[in-house]
């Protein structure tokens, strides 16, 4: 297609600033919706560094597919400003999975198309992490070895990690320097999805979604061509997609 000048130099001055800041505010957002040659080439632009524009209502973010974007947040940079000096892969296997459980807790269906509860406690995040630790080690051990050359998660670190933290209270006395306790980790993993604006927190120690998190989250963790099936095996979902995070 042939574009006009002005328009490319408007599609590529919001690409640039959305590049640089990673969000676009409500006046990007109406643009977007109301100029389609603009639409097109910002999705131009973010398809040649490899990632995706999720729209909210008042806001445009720029979010990284693959690993080989330039805009893919390495693993090395989250244990260096999220995790505990010393953090390895095995705390970075577990964040993730903390984090796919949280965003399960959310829908009560694999493929529900908006989240049925509105809040979680910290508390029930841990009881609900324990439920799924618990369903994999339901598995004998040359299942869980298949599955990890599946989906690329190290069960079995996941697993250790968490059996290893002490099941205590952050303010617990007889913590010490070198343990960790379950809500100490859940809260350096809070931390990452509030400063990535997925989660907000509410007070009395609940957190909430944001409207980012809930649309990457229809866009590409219930999609079975981003997933692989993760969620299925996690919560082993019957034909009708009965229950993802929550009973």
């Amino acid at each position: 297609m042939n574009y006009s000048e002005q328009t490319v130099l408007q599609a590529f001055r919001l690409y640039t600033k959305l590049a640089k800041d990673g969000v676009l505010g409500k006046e990007a957002v109406q643009i977007y919706n109301a100029d389609e040659d603009v639409r097109a080439l910002l999705e131009l632009f973010s398809q040649e560094v490899h990632c995706a524009i999720i729209k909210t209502s008042e806001e445009l973010f720029l979010v990284p597919e693959p690993k080989l974007s330039p805009f893919h947040v390495s693993n090395e940079w989250i244990k260096r400003k999220y995790l505990r000096s010393g953090a390895t892969n095995a705390d970075m296997y577990l964040l993730y999975f903390c984090i796919l459980v949280l965003f399960g807790s959310f829908y009560d269906s694999y493929q529900s198309p908006h989240p049925t509860r509105q809040f979680i406690g910290m508390d029930d995040w841990i009881r609900l992490i324990q439920e799924r630790i618990d369903h994999l080690k339901s598995h004998d051990e040359e299942q869980l070895k298949a599955s990890e050359k599946e989906f690329s998660y190290n069960w079995s670190a996941i697993i250790e990690k968490w059996d290893d933290m002490d099941d205590i209270k952050e303010t617990a006395k007889r913590q010490s320097g070198n343990t960790i306790s379950r809500m100490s980790f859940l809260h350096m993993v809070a931390k990452f999805l509030s400063d990535q604006q997925l989660i907000r927190e509410i007070g009395n120690n609940e957190i909430t979604l944001t409207e980012k998190a809930m649309t990457i989250i229809q866009r590409f963790f219930m999609a079975v061509e981003y997933n692989k099936g993760i969620f299925e095996f996690l919560y082993s979902f019957d034909k009708e997609g009965q229950h993802a995070g929550h009973q």
